[in-house]
């Protein structure tokens, strides 16, 4: 299956740049409608490594000192895995962010199925596959879409799965005005 690109092929046009500078293609940006969106469409992520100094900094920001993250001698001491963790909301973080196209038609909805299903390490290499679900007509203004984030490390360990929601504006709202949710 073939789908059409997305990313960075309109630009939002903003009037407080040069004319010149606002038609340029924004980079990681989408303006797909929900008509757009396509059911089984599939993206993977570059590869990054997660470095001691960013986890930390993660930690430090969000005020997770759990021992499991931010104490090495606990970790290789007591802890069951023999040394330090990244943090779960690291990894969902980093690992959405790795296949995150900013769509600025598009407002998340929230979280499902979030689930940590192995651990990550610091100096383990991540990469992450979204892939598009399914989509409803819900409001007046804007569909339902779910997506799949599926955050691997090393050579194809599955480390984090969830599904995102996200409303996404119509192209065409009088296209879907008879399938909307009532009261919506």
């Amino acid at each position: 299956m073939s789908f059409a690109p997305t990313v960075g092929v309109h630009s939002t046009h903003p009037a407080d740049m040069p004319a010149d500078h606002a038609s340029l293609p924004v980079w990681n940006a989408e303006n797909w409608f929900y008509e757009d969106f396509e059911v089984g469409h599939r993206i993977r992520s570059l590869r990054r490594t997660i470095s001691e100094g960013e986890s930390m900094q993660f930690n430090a920001l969000v005020l997770d000192m759990h021992p499991y993250v931010a104490d090495q001698m606990f970790a290789e001491r007591e802890g069951i895995f023999g040394k330090r963790l990244v943090a779960g909301a690291f990894v969902f973080s980093a690992g959405l962010g790795l296949v995150a196209t900013n769509c600025v038609n598009a407002f998340s909805y929230g979280y499902d199925k979030l689930r940590f299903i192995k651990p990550v390490f610091i100096g383990d290499t991540i990469y992450s596959i979204r892939s598009h679900l399914d989509k409803k007509p819900k409001y007046k203004d804007m569909g339902l879409i779910r997506a799949s984030y599926q955050v691997f490390k090393g050579e194809g360990d599955l480390v984090l799965y969830c599904e995102h929601l996200q409303t996404v504006k119509y192209r065409d709202p009088a296209a879907f005005a008879d399938q909307i949710e009532a009261g919506r």
